[in-house]
């Protein structure tokens, strides 16, 4: 791993805490929204499925180290084994998922937003197993209240990070190492 690979790994851990900051907590729900989601997509889709993952399980070790880098500025291991935890861990198979669509395909808008819609569908399985394995609720209350209604704003995050990943991989084709840039 070189000293690129190191920055644009830290770039994304970074975002992704800062994503943590712009959270709306819901009433009905234990899971905020934030912009986290956003960076998990530009992780993947930016910098591939290694240095994505990477990114995020940087994250996560600064956050269970107890660093307040998840949602509401909490941090500890006990975040991750809480009704949110799940999510958190999702972010590490969304990276990779995103990734390793888009560096098997041709940038563009369709195999962009199927990689980021197939990154979001794993987040949010394990998101919600882990939301039922904490509260006790079943599947049907946890997509209620860990799923549905973040679809509006993770549909517009996966279309901006569709966005910016395709004019970014454009303008700086040096940062990926893959056939298609």
């Amino acid at each position: 791993m070189g000293p690129l690979d190191v920055a644009l790994v830290s770039l994304f851990a970074a975002l992704t805490a800062v994503g943590a900051y712009v959270a709306i907590p819901l009433p009905f729900s234990p899971v905020p929204v934030t912009l986290q989601t956003l960076f998990v997509y530009l992780s993947g889709l930016v910098v591939g499925s290694r240095r994505g993952v990477l990114s995020q399980l940087v994250y996560l070790l600064l956050g269970t180290s107890g660093l307040p880098v998840f949602a509401g500025g909490r941090g500890g291991v006990g975040v991750i084994f809480g009704p949110t935890g799940g999510y958190l861990l999702g972010f590490v198979a969304g990276a990779y998922i995103a990734g390793l669509v888009a560096e098997r395909r041709p940038p563009s808008f369709k195999n962009f937003l199927v990689a980021s819609l197939l990154a979001t569908a794993a987040i949010y399985a394990l998101g919600v197993l882990q939301l039922m394995r904490v509260t006790g609720i079943g599947l049907e209350k946890a997509l209620l209240l860990g799923a549905v209604p973040f679809l509006p704003g993770d549909s517009a995050k996966v279309l901006v990070a569709v966005w910016v990943a395709l004019r970014v991989r454009k303008a700086l084709p040096s940062i990926r190492g893959v056939p298609y840039v």
